[in-house]
């Protein structure tokens, strides 16, 4: 199967900011609580102040509600997020395929794989813990970005006017 890949610059590149990407979801994840929760906590305050207009004169109460809600949705957001950006890259390193073919599969898996990873990572980190849900939110970004990423490779393929994808049996 890998003796079929071939090795472009681009894909050279591509493969250092998979990595790259990698590191810094694992850097991510070895934040404690407390410095997770103040980095989602700057971005979160950002936002509910943005859509939510009347924050500041609401009761307290109904301030850390809000601050609550928004803040598991921002962190849920970064993990779709972040995952989104590894399963574009990871796609583009493997380059232009069919959607439903080995190496389309082998994308899902790896992301699935590092989400895996990087859930029991969080579970060694003081006050943070391993979320199968979080595996399936990461996993899920993964997919879509893999999708984002087919779609810009097809549209550069034709664009560049690359001959069409011919099938063949590792694929």
């Amino acid at each position: 199967m890998f003796s079929t890949i071939r090795i472009y610059p681009a894909r050279l590149v591509f493969a250092l900011l998979t990595i790259a990407c990698m590191v810094v979801i694992f850097f991510f994840s070895g934040d404690n609580a407390a410095k997770s929760s103040k980095k989602s906590g700057r971005v979160t305050k950002t936002a509910v102040h943005t859509f939510v207009k009347d924050y500041d004169e609401l009761p307290p109460a109904k301030q850390n509600s809000i601050l609550d809600k928004a803040e598991h949705i921002i962190r849920k957001l970064a993990h779709y997020s972040i995952y989104t950006l590894l399963g574009f890259l990871a796609s583009l390193t493997v380059g232009i395929r069919k959607l439903f073919s080995k190496k389309t599969l082998g994308v899902i898996v790896f992301c699935f794989l590092y989400a895996c990873s990087d859930e029991i990572h969080q579970t060694f980190i003081p006050g943070r813990s391993g979320m199968f849900t979080d595996v399936l939110i990461d996993t899920s970004g993964a997919l879509t970005g893999m999708i984002i990423s087919m779609a810009v490779m097809l549209i550069a393929a034709k664009l560049m006017k690359l001959p069409p994808i011919e099938k063949t049996k590792t694929q």
